[in-house]
């Protein structure tokens, strides 16, 4: 008995120690998991955004990163995919989040370039500045 209250309570400490990264559900089904919190400003999809940032497939390929591009990138953030609309607004400057983003808020039946049509999308984004 003494045996399994020390792994219980060794199981409580572990699982508070190791905390989960804050997560935001949207009901569009877009996730929001931040992975380092912001101390700057949110911005709204009236912003053009500067951002690092890194896409892949549900199975792990990467399709674009912004390092592809010579370094950070800047969108106005009403004019891109809706998960990213609606995700980045949930970010802080200063922030690092990773968004899942379901078919439908990302590019849906059409896909794009490298990415298939319905497909599942992961960004991980770092949020540097907003501008207007």
């Amino acid at each position: 008995m003494k045996f399994v209250i020390a792994l219980l309570a060794a199981s409580t400490l572990a699982s508070t120690a190791f905390a989960a990264n804050p997560v935001d559900k949207l009901p569009s089904g877009v996730v929001v998991e931040h992975i380092k919190q912001g101390t700057g400003p949110q911005p709204t999809a009236d912003d053009v955004v500067r951002v690092n940032y890194r896409g892949t497939l549900a199975n792990g390929t990467e399709f674009d990163a912004s390092d592809k591009h010579g370094g950070p990138a800047s969108f106005p953030l009403g004019r891109v995919i809706p998960c990213w609309t609606q995700g980045v607004q949930k970010m802080k400057v200063g922030g690092k989040a990773k968004l899942t983003c379901p078919t439908a808020t990302a590019y849906g039946e059409r896909g794009i370039g490298s990415i298939p049509p319905n497909s599942d999308l992961t960004f991980e984004i770092e949020l540097l500045g907003i501008g207007k």
